[in-house]
């Protein structure tokens, strides 16, 4: 086997275990995903309830954020080394025994600050980890011309759970205050079961020798910066998410100095979320019909005025409808993105160069909220709103101007004949 081909190697791809062995990792991050929003929501209000000033809550939420921010990175290197597989069953039992003890603590009606910092923060990790050894699973389980379909199925997967979630939990959160926690716990048991399940190889093609680990950690970041399309990626990722955070809290701190109340400002996160659905399953079609580079640069454009509306409108469903816009055009763009992504990144590269880019974007969407209540103490809803729509002109101005990345143009790697995004 050549190098080049080498690299474009899918494991199991096009094999009779691919579609099952997806459908189980499709699974794994829904059931996830669930057990995490199921609790996420009500740790903050069983601290409170069991006498934890509210700053201590804000510290325990954010240790546990920060934590997982910084472990991402060298994450990618553990991923990159070796089985995949294994590094995410292992993560995922972590994760479940650390909130089995939090289940247990409320239970027994011993809830303590420490405990819960502490497993939040394991929890956090762990799921670092998980994240990292996942990222080479789409290039090992579908072949190059289903990317496009698999991200847009994950992305699908994602906004679902998000929506579902917070819900989830809230019903749970009624019976008693430990059943989110349980399960939370039980989600991740089955994460590792349907990991385990997997029959794929998720080894790399050639695993990273075991070298220093800054020097490991290195060779990503080199990747990242010596591809103009892998900078594009990280600009434009990290500017969207920082720019969307804003917006979402601003149309939420708006909507309540309005007067609006909890379910109507819940209805408009509920709206976004389900226009974020519908672009992610219309994706794959969008994309076939539009091609990937009349995707990205109209759905960046798209966004513009639905931004610049916000500073105009007043009522609480303008406030949902004008989000829906956005989230239903960014969706389209992280599926070429990504697609081309996991295309252009070596196999032996994808836990690293994945945490990468994964980890610029979370940070900058991490302060969003901090930002967003900033800027409307200090300049108002309208300023915050119009500051927004002149940064999304900036991004879609820099995307009209690096099109050509898009299909690869100047990449030293190529993509296979017919490979769409």
């Amino acid at each position: 086997m050549s190098g080049k081909e080498s690299e474009l190697r899918t494991t199991g791809a096009g094999t009779g275990t691919a579609p099952r062995d997806f459908l189980f990792f499709w699974t794994a991050g829904a059931v996830d995903g669930l057990g995490t929003y199921a609790s996420a929501l009500f740790l903050p209000l069983i601290l409170l309830a069991s006498g934890s000033s509210p700053g201590t809550v804000g510290l325990v939420a954010s240790v546990s954020l920060v934590g997982g921010l910084l472990v991402s990175p060298f994450a990618g290197v553990l991923a990159d080394r070796g089985c995949r597989r294994t590094l995410m069953v292992r993560s995922a039992l972590v994760a479940a025994a650390a909130m089995g003890s939090v289940f247990v603590a409320v239970a027994w009606g011993r809830v303590t600050p420490a405990h819960v910092l502490l497993a939040a923060l394991v929890e956090r990790v762990a799921c670092a980890l998980y994240a990292a050894a996942a990222q080479g699973t789409v290039r090992a389980l579908v072949p190059p011309e289903r990317y496009t379909t698999a991200i847009s199925r994950l992305q699908s997967r994602d906004q679902a759970v998000q929506i579902v979630g917070p819900s989830l939990g809230g019903a749970l959160f009624q019976l008693a205050r430990w059943v989110p926690v349980l399960a939370d716990a039980l989600s991740f048991l089955c994460v590792a079961v349907l990991t385990r399940a997997i029959r794929a190889d998720l080894t790399p093609s050639r695993p990273a020798r075991r070298d220093r680990f800054t020097r490991e950690l290195a060779e990503g970041l080199r990747f990242v910066r010596h591809q103009p399309f892998l900078r594009f990626v990280t600009l434009w990722t990290a500017g969207l998410n920082a720019v969307l955070g804003v917006l979402y809290f601003h149309a939420v701190l708006a909507s309540h100095a309005r007067g609006a109340g909890a379910a109507a400002i819940g209805l408009i996160l509920t709206v976004s979320g389900l226009c974020g659905l519908a672009g992610a399953l219309a994706g794959p079609w969008v994309i076939r019909r539009l091609g990937p580079v009349r995707v990205v640069v109209a759905a960046s454009w798209l966004m513009v005025p639905a931004a610049a509306g916000l500073g105009f409108v007043t009522h609480t469903w303008a406030y949902g409808l004008l989000l829906g816009i956005v989230s239903l055009a960014a969706p389209a763009v992280g599926i070429v993105l990504h697609a081309r992504v996991v295309l252009l990144t070596p196999d032996r590269l994808q836990g690293r160069v994945g945490t990468v880019l994964g980890t610029a974007g979370e940070t900058v969407a991490a302060l969003a909220p901090a930002a967003a209540g900033a800027l409307v103490a200090w300049t108002g809803g309208r300023a915050v709103a119009f500051g927004s729509a002149g940064a999304l002109v900036g991004l879609a101005g820099y995307c009209t101007a690096r099109r050509g990345l898009v299909t690869g143009a100047g990449d030293p790697v190529r993509r296979p004949e017919g490979v769409v995004g």
